[in-house]
């Protein structure tokens, strides 16, 4: 069993923590891969497992009565799946599953919340980044109410990018329409405008991502609120 190495770890929660406080963790945390579409958190399920992704992203889903979903929050390097448990949670409603398939570890519920309780540097730093994900779930919803399709898909199409390595992402416009709650054809339409601009290039299930600043004018506010209120939350009370 592959335990960590806290100077090859990428995720930003672990990586963070004084060696003494990762001390607490290390002894539970293992090795996993984040498989495309594998599910992390069942709905209405006990949640046994957190996760710390060093690559991969994976989103929270709003499940439908009429068996659609919409995304409703993004999790990557930065933070950790199953943050409810924090908050003595067991179950949750929704669902998370992984986007794009990455890396990182898991660890058992039961010693995560021991480790918490331990570790005040844990303690503070899962508590700001709860802080974070719950500003970006809000105005993600904001975003879905107010904000032009083609905006939208620039502010999704950049908080991956934040998440993941290299310019290319392995993404149809199949799976862009669930995330965003669209229909194909408009992600199709709303794709084009930026292909066409020359700020993505689409082929073969892959979006490359040629003109990062002109793809960040492209989006609506909402990318940078959230990235520079996460920035403040980070460097303000770290």
């Amino acid at each position: 069993m592959t335990r960590p190495d806290q100077s090859n770890i990428r995720n930003e929660i672990l990586s963070a923590l004084p060696a003494e406080d990762f001390a607490l963790l290390r002894p539970y945390l293992q090795s996993i891969d984040l498989a495309l579409k594998k599910t992390l958190i069942v709905p209405d399920e006990p949640i046994r497992h957190v996760y710390f992704p060093d690559q991969g992203v994976a989103s929270m889903l709003a499940l439908l009565e009429g068996g659609g979903s919409v995304e409703v929050g993004m999790i990557g390097r930065e933070g950790m799946v199953g943050i409810h448990v924090l908050l003595g949670v067991e179950t949750v409603t929704q669902e998370c599953v992984v986007q794009i398939p990455g890396a990182g570890w898991s660890m058992e519920v039961a010693a995560f919340r021991e480790a918490a309780v331990q570790s005040r540097s844990l303690s503070a730093s899962l508590h700001r980044y709860t802080m974070t994900f719950l500003l970006q779930v809000s105005q993600t919803a904001a975003c879905k109410a107010m904000h032009q399709l083609d905006e939208r898909l620039a502010r999704w199409l950049l908080m991956t990018h934040d998440r993941t390595d290299g310019d290319q992402l392995p993404l149809t416009h199949e799976y862009l329409s669930l995330m965003l709650a669209v229909r194909r054809s408009g992600v199709t339409i709303a794709a084009g405008v930026l292909q066409k601009a020359g700020i993505i290039k689409y082929a073969s299930g892959h979006i490359t991502i040629l003109n990062r600043e002109a793809l960040e004018l492209s989006s609506c506010e909402c990318y940078r609120t959230v990235k520079d209120q996460s920035d403040f939350i980070r460097g303000r009370f770290s």
